[in-house]
C-alpha cells in the first residue's frame, strides 16, 4: 500500500488476515484492526468480509486517520484513539482483533515526526501530535535517574546511565537537546561500542519512542481488553517487532491458556482457561529479502475459549 509520497509495506499481511478470518464467525464477523497504520491489513480484511461483516479500526496518528478517510466502505469505521480503548466495546461483541505493533515506514521516514536519527528534525516522537509531551519537552526537565530507567528498561541499553548523565550535562551547559541529530550525536559520542551494523543511537531512540507514547502500558491494557470484547471462538492476532512487546504478548497468552488453581482455596473451582494459543509465525525468507524491516517480526495467535457460565 502506498500513500502520496512514502511507501509502507505491511508485514505478514496475508498470514495475519488468514488467521483472523478463521474466527468462528468467518466472513460475517465483526473485526477490529487495533493499529490501522496505513491500512494494509484493514483493506485486505474488508476484501475478505461479506456484506454482513464489519471492521472497526483504531489509531492515534492523525496521518493514519487521514489515510482511513480514503476508504469508502459502509462496513468500515475508525476511531482516533489508542487501542487501549478496546475495552470500551460491548462485551463479547468482536470476532477478531488484529494488532500490528510496528511503527509504519511513513512515520519513520517523515523527518518532521522526529522518529529517526537519519534526519535532522525536531525531537518529537509522539504518535498523536495533538496530545502529550514531546521527547524534547520531557528531556528539558527529566533527571538522570528518570532518563537512565527509560533508556535501560525500554531500550535495553547497557550504557543507559552514561547517556543520561551526558544528556543532563548538555542541558546544564548549553540547554536541552531539541533535535534528532543532536541526540544521535550525543549518544554516538557517549557509546563507544555497538553491535556491527547498528547505529549507536538505535536503542535510545527506541526507548524514548516507547516511553513517550506509553506503548507497553497501552499494549497491556489492550490485551486485557481483548479478553472482555472477544466472543467465544474469536481470534487474537498480534505482530510484535521487538523483544519487549513480544514478551508481554507471549506471557499474556500463556497466562490465559491454562486453568489456574487458587492454592489458598483448595476446594474452589479452578479459573478456566480463556485462550487457546495457535503458535507463532515468522516472515518468510522472501518477505525479509523484499522488506528488511520485517526481519524481527513475530506473529502470535490465540482463540477465545468458551466463556464459562
Amino acid at each position: 500500500m502506498t500513500d502520496n509520497v512514502l511507501t509502507h509495506t505491511t508485514v505478514l499481511l496475508n498470514e495475519a488476515v488468514d488467521e483472523l478470518i478463521q474466527a468462528s464467525a468467518g466472513a460475517d464477523g465483526a473485526y477490529v484492526d487495533a493499529t490501522f497504520g496505513r491500512g494494509g491489513h484493514s483493506r485486505l480484511i474488508l476484501s475478505r468480509l461479506s456484506a454482513r461483516g464489519r471492521l472497526l479500526a483504531f489509531d492515534k496518528d492523525l496521518e493514519a486517520i487521514a489515510e482511513a478517510g480514503h476508504i469508502e466502505d459502509a462496513r468500515f469505521s475508525i476511531r482516533h484513539e489508542g487501542f487501549s480503548h478496546l475495552a470500551e466495546l460491548p462485551e463479547g461483541s468482536v470476532d477478531g482483533v488484529l494488532m500490528d505493533l510496528g511503527i509504519s515506514s511513513p512515520q519513520i521516514d517523515s523527518p518532521e515526526r522526529g522518529f529517526s536519527f537519519r534526519f535532522d528534525s525536531p525531537l518529537d516522537m509522539r504518535m498523536d501530535t495533538t496530545r502529550g509531551q514531546s521527547v524534547a519537552e520531557w528531556l528539558a526537565t527529566a533527571e538522570v535517574e528518570q532518563i537512565t530507567e527509560v533508556v535501560r528498561d525500554y531500550g535495553e541499553e547497557r550504557f543507559a546511565f552514561q547517556i543520561a548523565k551526558a544528556l543532563v550535562a548538555r542541558r546544564q551547559e548549553r540547554g536541552p537537546i531539541s533535535s534528532t541529530s543532536d541526540l544521535a550525536q550525543l549518544v554516538a559520542d557517549t557509546v563507544k561500542t555497538r553491535e556491527p551494523g547498528q547505529n549507536p543511537a538505535t536503542r535510545t531512540f527506541q526507548a524514548f519512542r516507547i516511553f513517550i507514547n506509553a506503548e507497553l502500558e497501552e499494549l497491556e491494557q489492550a490485551l486485557e481488553g481483548c479478553l472482555r470484547v472477544l466472543a467465544p471462538g474469536g481470534r487474537l492476532v498480534v505482530i510484535s517487532f521487538h523483544s519487549l512487546e513480544d514478551r508481554i504478548v507471549k506471557q499474556f497468552m500463556a497466562r490465559h491458556s491454562k486453568e489456574v488453581v487458587d492454592r489458598r482455596v483448595p476446594f474452589a473451582e479452578p479459573v478456566k482457561m480463556r485462550l487457546k494459543t495457535h503458535g507463532r509465525v515468522r516472515p518468510s525468507e522472501g518477505e525479509v529479502r523484499g522488506n528488511p524491516r520485517s526481519r524481527s517480526a513475530i506473529m502470535r495467535m490465540a482463540e477465545r475459549t468458551e466463556v464459562p457460565a
